[in-house]
C-alpha cells in the first residue's frame, strides 16, 4: 500500500530537531507500507526577507531522513491575512507537487488538523481514496477556537474518513467539532526505549559537566509562554532561596527564548538555558535530572513526559490534554493547574526532594515503543480503507500479504482518471474558489468527482 503523508511539522536540514515524534513514528510506519512524505514548507512572495520564513529558500527540496525519502514542497501561505484561504492554497500547492509523481497514493494522511489535514481531505477526494487526519494538540485546543479558522478546520475533520488523536481528551475535542466517535482513533506516541531508559544519574551529570552535589529540575520543549517555560522559571525563583543546591535547566528554543534568558540571568546562574539540542543530548539531560517540569497551558500528550517516565524520572506537569491519562499514579508525578505558580513551585520542591526508584517509575509507566505506535496508526489507516487491522506481526511481511495486487497507478491509459498533472490543472482553480472539484475520466476519476461533489 502506498501512503502519501503531508505535514509541515517535520524536520529538515535547516531545522533537524522539529517534531521528533513525527519523525520517529513515520520512520516506523514506513516499515509497514510505501510511504511518500511531503514535509511541506510555507512560502509567499518575499518570504526570504523575514527571518521566520527564510527557511523556504534555504531548505533542500528533497533529502533522506532515517532511510525515508522526504520531499519539501513549498505551499502558498498567507500569514495573518486570510487564514481561511490557507487550506485551499495548501491543497492546490500539493496538487501541483503531486502532478510530478507516479504512482498515486492509496491513502492520503495529513498530520495537523489545519491546513495539513484540510489539504489531505481535498487531495483524497480528488483521487477517490480515503483520508486520515492526525491531530496533535494545539490544532484542536488553540486553532479550532479561532473564528477565522474553525469552520474550515472542522469541515476537514468531519469529511475525513478517520481522525487519529494522540490522547483521549483530544479525541473528545475532535468529537465536539462534529466527528462521530466511531470515526476517531486514539493512537499515543511512542518512546525510543533504546535511548530513554533508566540510567545512572551521576554518570549522566558527569558527562554533561554538572557538579555531582547539585540537584536538577529539567524543562524540555519550546520556549514559549503558553508552554509554561516562563512559569517554570518564576516558580523556581520562589523556591530557589530555600534550596541552594537546586538548579533549573531549560532545553529548547523558541520565540520567548530571549525572555527566558533574561529571567534566568536574574537568578545568578541557577537557571541554565541550553537552546536546541540533539536527541541523544536531550536523553542525557533527562537521565541527569531529578524530575521533569512541564507547566504547559495546553497539550496533546507531550512526548517528553513519556520519555521522562521511560527514563525513570518523576514529572511535574499541568492538568491539561492527555497528561492526566499518563500520570495516573502519585508515584509517577504530580499535576497542577496551569498558571498556578504557588502550587507549581511547591510541587517542584517536592519532586526534587522526594527519593524514588527509577526502575519502578519506568515499570509503572509502561511506555510503548515507536513500532507499537506506528502499528496502531497503520491499523487506523487500514480501517479507513475498509480493511481488517493487522495482528501483532512482522511489519513488512504482514502488509505485503494483505495488499498484494492492490496498488494503483494514475496515468494515461491506466483507468486512474488521467495523470495527476491533469487533475491538478483542472482542480486547483476550483479548490481555491471552493466551488467544486472534478477529475478526469475512468473509474477512479468518477469516484473522485462523486466524492468531491459530496465533500464540497
Amino acid at each position: 500500500m502506498r501512503i502519501l503523508l503531508i505535514t509541515k511539522i517535520f524536520p529538515n536540514e535547516i531545522n533537524p530537531g522539529q517534531a521528533p515524534y513525527n519523525r520517529r513514528q513515520f520512520a516506523a510506519l514506513s516499515r509497514y507500507c510505501d510511504l511518500d512524505v511531503f514535509a511541506t514548507i510555507p512560502w509567499f512572495p518575499g518570504a526570504s526577507r523575514f527571518s521566520r520564513w527564510a527557511i523556504s529558500t534555504r531548505a533542500p527540496h528533497e533529502e533522506v531522513i532515517d532511510g525515508m525519502p522526504v520531499r519539501h514542497p513549498r505551499f502558498l501561505y498567507l500569514p495573518r491575512v486570510a487564514p481561511c484561504l490557507n487550506g485551499p492554497l495548501y491543497a492546490a500547492s500539493m496538487l501541483v507537487e503531486l502532478a510530478r509523481r507516479h504512482p498515486a497514493p492509496d491513502v492520503v494522511v495529513g498530520s495537523f488538523a489545519y491546513p495539513d489535514g484540510f489539504a489531505a481531505v481535498c487531495l483524497a477526494a480528488l483521487l477517490g481514496v480515503p483520508s486520515v487526519v492526525k491531530v496533535h494538540g494545539s490544532d484542536i485546543d488553540v486553532l479550532s477556537r479561532q473564528p477565522a479558522v474553525r469552520p474550515a478546520l472542522s469541515w476537514g475533520l468531519r469529511r475525513a474518513t478517520r481522525v487519529v488523536a494522540v490522547s483521549r481528551p483530544l479525541a473528545e475535542g475532535v468529537h465536539a467539532l462534529g466527528v462521530p466517535r466511531d470515526r476517531i482513533d486514539v493512537v499515543m506516541n511512542g518512546v525510543d526505549r533504546g535511548v530513554f531508559r533508566p540510567r545512572d544519574r551521576g554518570e549522566a551529570r558527569a558527562a554533561l559537566g554538572r557538579p555531582a552535589g547539585r540537584r536538577t529540575l529539567l524543562y524540555v520543549g519550546h520556549l514559549l509562554r503558553d508552554k509554561g517555560a516562563l512559569d517554570a522559571i518564576a516558580a523556581f525563583a520562589r523556591i530557589a532561596p530555600a534550596h541552594p543546591d537546586l538548579d533549573l535547566v531549560l532545553v529548547g528554543g523558541g520565540a520567548d527564548e530571549p525572555a527566558c534568558r533574561a529571567a534566568a540571568a536574574r537568578l545568578g546562574g541557577r537557571v541554565v538555558v541550553t537552546g536546541h539540542l540533539r536527541h541523544d543530548d536531550v536523553a542525557r539531560w533527562v537521565a541527569a535530572c531529578d524530575a521533569l517540569v512541564l507547566p504547559s497551558h495546553h497539550e496533546g500528550t507531550p512526548n517528553v513526559v513519556l520519555e521522562a517516565l521511560a527514563s525513570g524520572r518523576r514529572v511535574v506537569a499541568t492538568r491539561v490534554g492527555g497528561i492526566p491519562d499518563v500520570l495516573t499514579r502519585p508515584e509517577l508525578g504530580e499535576l497542577v493547574t496551569p498558571g498556578d505558580l504557588p502550587a507549581l513551585s511547591a510541587a517542584m520542591a517536592r519532586a526534587a526532594s522526594t527519593p524514588y526508584d527509577p526502575d519502578r517509575i519506568a515499570a509503572l509507566a509502561g511506555c510503548s515503543g515507536w513500532d507499537e505506535s506506528a502499528r496502531s496508526l497503520f491499523n487506523a489507516i487500514l480501517v479507513a480503507r475498509g480493511e481488517r487491522p493487522l495482528p501483532v506481526a512482522a511489519p513488512r511481511q504482514a502488509t505485503e500479504a494483505a495488499f498484494s495486487g492492490r496498488r494503483r497507478t494514475v496515468g494515461p491509459g491506466s483507468g486512474g482518471g488521467g495523470s495527476p498533472r491533469g487533475i491538478a490543472a483542472r482542480a486547483a482553480q476550483k479548490l481555491l474558489a471552493s466551488s467544486g472539484v472534478h477529475g478526469g475520466s475512468g473509474a477512479h476519476a468518477s469516484s473522485a468527482a462523486s466524492s468531491s461533489r459530496a465533500l464540497w
